[in-house]
C-alpha cells in the first residue's frame, strides 16, 4: 500500500472530507477541510451523521459519493473512480467497546496490527506509544484482567501500533463509568498534543469536547451547521452550545508564577491574569482552563471588599435569552471569549447593552489539563 501523497494532487496536509450518501430516511452531506494534526470533535445529537461520517472515511460506505483526502493520499475521488477499500487505508478505528482479541494478551493484541504494516510503513515508534497510553506494565495481561479504561487505552494503541495516517475515536468513553473516564482522559489529552495525525473523536458530551478537542465539527441531521476552533464555537450566542445551566468557556492560560504559601497559581490568557488553585505544573506551560457562564457574575464597577479573587475587565459583545427569566452575555476579555448567565432583571438593571465595560467576577473555573 502506497502511503505516500499522489503526484498533482493539491492536498498535501490535513484532511479533506466532501460527500454526500443518501438513504431512504437520511442524507448526509460534508464539505470540510480539516487539519492534519490534533482532535477534531463531531459533535451533535443522536443521528446527525456523526457515526456515520466516521465510516465514509474508513471506507465502510461504498454507495458515499465525493472526495476523501488524508495528509496527501486520495482514498477516496468519485470524479476519477478512486475508491480505496477498508483494508487499503492507513487508518485506526477504536469504537465504543474495546474489541480486543481475548484469546491474546495485550502484547499479542499490539502486535496484531504493528506486524501487518510493512516496515518500510512504520513511523509511529513502538516505545513512544506504550509510553503515549501508558501501558507498558500491561503487556502480559489478558483482556478480561483490564478495567475499561484500560481495555480503552490499550484498544486505541493497538490502533496506534499500525502507524495510520487518521484515528477514529467512535465515543471511546460513552461505555465507561466516571471513575474510568477520569482514568483515560489524561491519556486521551496526549493524543492533542503528541499525534502528528489527525485524530476525529465523535461524542455527545460537550465536557469531553471541552476537554479534548480544539476543532469542533457541529452536525444536525446530516449536514455540518457550524465548524471552526472549539473554543469560539462554545462562546458563539448563535449556536446551541453558548446555551443552557452547562454553558461555558474555554480558556488557554499560561502559567506564571505559584504561590506557596497561598496554595495558588498565577496563569495569564490574552494578557489577563488569571489565579487558580495550586497547580502541580511548570511555570510557562499552558493549562486548558474552563469557566462555566453560571460561575461568572457581571458589575460595572471593580468591587473591593469580596472574597473573589478573578475580577476581570471586560466588555459586552452580545445578549441572548436563555430560558425563562435568564440571559446569556458574551464577553469580551482581553483576545478571548467569556460567557455569564445572569438574569433578565439583571441585565435591566445594569443596563447591559453591545460595547459596555464592565467586570467580569468568576466565582470558579474547572482545570481541563
Amino acid at each position: 500500500m502506497n502511503t505516500r501523497p499522489e503526484q498533482g494532487s493539491k492536498d498535501t496536509s490535513g484532511l479533506t472530507l466532501q460527500v454526500a450518501l443518501k438513504r431512504q430516511d437520511f442524507r448526509l452531506e460534508i464539505d470540510l477541510e480539516l487539519e492534519g494534526h490534533g482532535i477534531t470533535a463531531l459533535f451533535g445529537p443522536s443521528g446527525s451523521g456523526k457515526t456515520t461520517a466516521l465510516r465514509v472515511l474508513a471506507g465502510l460506505e461504498p454507495m458515499a459519493q465525493g472526495r476523501v483526502c488524508v495528509q496527501g493520499e486520495v482514498w477516496q475521488d468519485s470524479a476519477q473512480g478512486v475508491f480505496k477499500p477498508v483494508h487499503q487505508r492507513a487508518l485506526g478505528y477504536v469504537f465504543q467497546e474495546a474489541s480486543l482479541f481475548e484469546h491474546l494478551n495485550v502484547q499479542e493484541n499490539l502486535q496484531y496490527g504493528f506486524k501487518r504494516t510493512p516496515a518500510v510503513e512504520r513511523f509511529r515508534n513502538w516505545d513512544h506509544t506504550m509510553d503515549l497510553l501508558g501501558i507498558a506494565h500491561l503487556l502480559k495481561r489478558w483482556p478480561h484482567e483490564l478495567s475499561g479504561g484500560e481495555r480503552q487505552r490499550v484498544a486505541i494503541a493497538r490502533a496506534l501500533a499500525a502507524s495510520p495516517r487518521l484515528l477514529l475515536l467512535d465515543e471511546p468513553m460513552a461505555a465507561l463509568d466516571a471513575a474510568r473516564k477520569a482514568e483515560i482522559l489524561p491519556y486521551l489529552e496526549r493524543l492533542q498534543s503528541t499525534l502528528d495525525i489527525p485524530v476525529i473523536y465523535v461524542t455527545h458530551a460537550i465536557d469531553e469536547v471541552a476537554r479534548l478537542a480544539e476543532h469542533l465539527v457541529l452536525l444536525e441531521s446530516g449536514r455540518v451547521t457550524a465548524h471552526g476552533p472549539t473554543a469560539e464555537l462554545l462562546t458563539r450566542l448563535d449556536l446551541p452550545l453558548a446555551h443552557g445551566d452547562g454553558a461555558g468557556a474555554v480558556l488557554h492560560c499560561s502559567v506564571v508564577s505559584h504561590d506557596a504559601a497561598d496554595h495558588l497559581t498565577l496563569t495569564r490568557f490574552a494578557g489577563i491574569d488569571l489565579v487558580l488553585p495550586r497547580q502541580n505544573v511548570a511555570v510557562g506551560q499552558t493549562l486548558r482552563v474552563r469557566v462555566a457562564a453560571r460561575d461568572a457574575s457581571l458589575t460595572l464597577q471593580r468591587q473591593t471588599d469580596t472574597s473573589i479573587l478573578n475580577i476581570l475587565p471586560a466588555s459586552v459583545l452580545a445578549l441572548s435569552p436563555d430560558g425563562p427569566g435568564q440571559v446569556m452575555v458574551a464577553l469580551q476579555v482581553g483576545g478571548s471569549a467569556l460567557l455569564a448567565r445572569i438574569t433578565a432583571r439583571s441585565a435591566h438593571t445594569l443596563g447591559l447593552v453591545p460595547g459596555l465595560p464592565v467586570y467580569a467576577q468568576i466565582k470558579g473555573v474547572a482545570i481541563l489539563g
